[in-house]
């Protein structure tokens, strides 16, 4: 099973490089916003994997706070967003 832990961290790992790529080269606010929602999401699988692989659940409410910033953030973002200037 160490295996798979490990191409689990490592293929989130990558996302989440290729994702900050996109997230600070993105032409529009919305590109940005989009990556730094896609990291939040990679964060919480990072920490779910962890508690898979590790069997502690202490950090579970870190998990489901991650989860209510990032649906509350992205909504207000969106919601009150700028048009971009081309």
């Amino acid at each position: 099973m160490t295996l798979v832990w490990t191409a689990s961290g490592v293929m989130l790992l990558v996302a989440a490089v290729l994702t900050t790529y996109r997230a600070l080269r993105g032409p529009t606010t919305l590109d940005r916003l989009v990556g730094m929602d896609t990291l939040l999401a990679l964060t919480i699988c990072g920490l779910a994997v962890w508690v898979a692989a590790t069997y502690d659940t202490t950090v579970v409410p870190a998990i489901v706070a991650l989860s209510l910033v990032s649906f509350i953030g992205t909504i207000s973002v969106a919601r009150f967003r700028v048009r971009d200037d081309r």
